[in-house]
């Protein structure tokens, strides 16, 4: 009787009855572009990919990034498709012979560069192309970032036929752009140091989702692993271990490999919070945090002494002449003003210059900001905006906090533009990428204010990748494929509609079935992509 009822309750007899049936949850899509294309005509007519047939042909502007980018993907294309020759070339094309949609090989891909390259990625850069797959197919666009994003597209659109042996794409016309110009993930790198080879494949990872601003969270409170020149002892007594801190040259490597790729890399140097790991150089500049009179740790950096500033000018130096990028985060988050409240020095500054403490925070970046170099743009994350410090128009604030919608409404209504995270945590390890997938920042405004030049204010958006439970055993798979639903939503029209503004909404079914072939896609590039919805399998 116990076995029956066991069986009984296992295949889900009766009422709420559950079929499982053989095969992948969601059988994966063939040759079908991550992120979304903006405009794409597909037909059922296909061309065979032979690799000793094919060439790419440069008809305008050329430069070494577009070079690179062309035998980058090349590569790709030819060596991380799934390909497996097991068939001579004759048998194969009788049997194509006979394929009424089979239009012939794909011989060529002409790649007119209309414009010259820019030197660097930068805010607000051109990233539209067209592309037009037929025997000798066509890639346009005005910019070499545009290009770099077409030959993503172009990558993709490539699938194998049913018994593994060919490599098909079908005639297809794409216009595609973006529809937020900051497409961002940030990496923790203090928490858990993640090495070099591991952020490299997360830049490679960054370029197949169309991602273009790589926010380095370089340093905090746990390490110091950024490895100055003008002051080596941050790092030799910040960091970890010696082995673990980012040279001159690793930091040159990844904005030229970023740059390879049109990805812009920002870093992060979070102050007057977050910087415990500043005191094992400099005890000097942080706050002595007190209780009941007795000293019990080191808090956030000192606003009232000038080595502070000093500190932070001639290294804000040094880290703009290494990253070229002239966007800067400066932070500003979670300042534990209770230290700053507890400390009698601080107590007695604020009491004889009548500020709160919120103010001395204020007071803090209005002298930390002019630091930077003089043609810099700030990002700092709201709490600054929040606290009601002095801010220039041109300042992002980088919203990631809860109430999130009141909270853009407010910073955008102010004249600010904003980069949004708060549903985007990658550390919330017990989310899915459907959970990620349904916002819609612009969208989300709109929908409580109907003002859509207000919503525009937003330029972008970041995935968030925190690392205090990841390192470089378990990066790649916490940050893909959830971080693709992010790059989705910031690039792709929001196809969803705009009902579509929670997890209770329903995702069409060929998203899922896209992001079982994309995340198989950067698995056979080398990404160790997790599997995004359940069982399923991936050809290597």
């Amino acid at each position: 009787m116990m076995k029956f009822l066991l069986l009984f309750v296992y295949i889900g007899l009766g009422s709420g009855m559950s079929i499982v049936n053989p095969g992948p949850k969601f059988p994966p899509t063939k040759g079908h572009v991550w992120p979304k294309p903006q405009e794409e005509t597909k037909e059922n007519k296909y061309f065979l990919f032979n690799p000793s047939h094919f060439k790419v042909k440069v008809l305008g502007q050329n430069c070494t990034i577009l070079v690179n980018a062309i035998n980058r993907y090349s590569f790709i294309i030819k060596n991380k498709s799934g390909l497996h020759h097991r068939r001579n070339h004759e048998r194969r094309r009788r049997r194509i012979g006979r394929d009424e949609n089979y239009l012939g090989g794909i011989d060529e891909l002409q790649v007119d560069l209309t414009e010259p390259c820019e030197e660097y990625p930068h805010f607000e850069m051109d990233e539209s192309y067209k592309l037009n797959v037929s025997s000798t197919s066509t890639l346009r666009s005005a910019s070499v970032w545009g290009i770099i994003r077409g030959l993503e597209t172009f990558s993709q659109l490539f699938y194998l036929s049913n018994d593994r042996n060919e490599l098909r794409v079908n005639a297809t016309k794409i216009t595609d752009f973006p529809q937020y110009s900051h497409r961002g993930l940030l990496l923790d790198t203090s928490r858990h140091y993640i090495s070099m080879s591991n952020i490299l494949k997360m830049l490679d990872a960054m370029s197949y989702n169309k991602l273009n601003v790589f926010h380095w969270h370089i340093v905090d409170d746990q390490s110091f692993p950024y490895q100055s020149e003008r002051f080596p002892e941050l790092s030799e007594q910040g960091a970890y271990d010696s082995s673990m801190v980012y040279t001159k040259e690793d930091i040159q490597r990844v904005v030229e490999y970023a740059r390879d790729r049109g990805i812009r890399v920002i870093p992060e140097f979070d102050v007057p919070g977050h910087t415990r790991s500043w005191g094992n150089a400099f005890p000097n500049v942080l706050t002595e945090c007190y209780r009941q009179d007795k000293v019990v740790g080191l808090g956030p950096m000192n606003p009232t002494k000038n080595a502070t500033y000093k500190l932070l000018r001639d290294l804000f130096q040094e880290v703009q002449t290494w990253f070229p990028d002239k966007y800067f985060h400066i932070g500003g988050d979670e300042v534990e003003l209770d230290c700053w409240r507890s400390n009698p020095e601080l107590r007695e500054y604020m009491n004889s210059h009548n500020l709160s403490v919120t103010q001395l925070h204020g007071l803090f970046m209005e002298n930390a900001i002019p630091l930077l170099a003089n043609d810099s743009e700030v990002v700092v994350w709201q709490e600054v905006f929040d606290e009601k410090v002095p801010l220039s128009k041109e300042t992002i604030i980088h919203v990631w906090k809860g109430s999130w919608i009141s909270e853009m409404v407010t910073i955008l209504t102010a004249g600010h533009r904003l980069i949004f995270s708060s549903t985007w945590y990658l550390d919330a390890l017990g989310s899915n990428w459907p959970d990620y997938y349904w916002a819609d920042p612009r969208q989300m405004v709109f929908d409580v204010t109907f003002n859509s030049t207000l919503a525009n204010g937003i330029v972008g958006g970041e995935a968030c990748m925190w690392g205090e439970m990841v390192d470089d055993r378990n990066v790649m798979g916490r940050v893909w494929p959830r971080a693709s639903a992010v790059a989705e939503r910031l690039w792709s029209a929001n196809t969803l509609g705009r009902r579509m503004r929670s997890i209770f909404d329903t995702i069409p079914l060929e998203v899922y079935q896209r992001i079982e072939e994309h995340t198989c896609r950067m698995i056979r590039r080398g990404i160790d992509a997790q599997p995004p919805s359940g069982p399923g399998f991936c050809i290597p």
